[in-house]
């Protein structure tokens, strides 16, 4: 069910180079099953990335309430519990949740791709700064998930 990886959508272009992914991994102290519940229903997305209307449905088109950029569209690309949940974020990202269990609890890694060299955002922003930005920012939301999937079930996060 890999098939949307290296996929960029066509708009009639001539394909662009891409950038690297953003790729950011943390042990969580928890149960796989309580990891997977934090990052495949509304309730536990919301808790920790933004408000959204998610469903665990392939092809399902939600929203993330993306703040003072207003409501993002998304659209459920695959699911695979426990182990991988990947959604098409706005026009450009493909966002990807790969939780596997280890002896210390769950290894999450999270990787947001779609950047393209020349690419703009949906609000009008360079892709090579918006990326620079989100994967700063990427750092805090992953520890945000480890700290409240930790606090429901217990135990310490640590990144690898």
């Amino acid at each position: 069910m890999n098939n949307h990886q290296g996929h960029v959508e066509n708009s009639g272009k001539a394909e662009q180079s891409k950038l690297p992914d953003v790729v950011k991994d943390i042990t969580i102290k928890a149960p796989i099953v309580k990891v997977w519940e934090a990052v495949s229903t509304a309730e536990g997305i919301g808790a920790w990335f933004m408000p959204n209307n998610f469903e665990p449905q392939v092809g399902f088109e939600f929203h993330v309430d993306a703040g003072p950029f207003g409501k993002s569209p998304c659209k459920v690309l695959e699911i695979t519990p426990p182990n991988r949940l990947s959604f098409r974020w706005d026009k450009d990202w493909i966002i990807t949740f790969e939780l596997q269990e280890t002896e210390e609890g769950t290894r999450f890694t999270l990787t947001h791709g779609g950047w393209l060299a020349e690419g703009v955002t949906a609000f009008n922003e360079k892709h090579d700064v918006v990326r620079d930005r989100m994967g700063k920012g990427w750092i805090g939301i992953v520890q945000k998930l480890a700290q409240y999937v930790e606090d429901q079930y217990g135990g310490t996060s640590s990144e690898v």
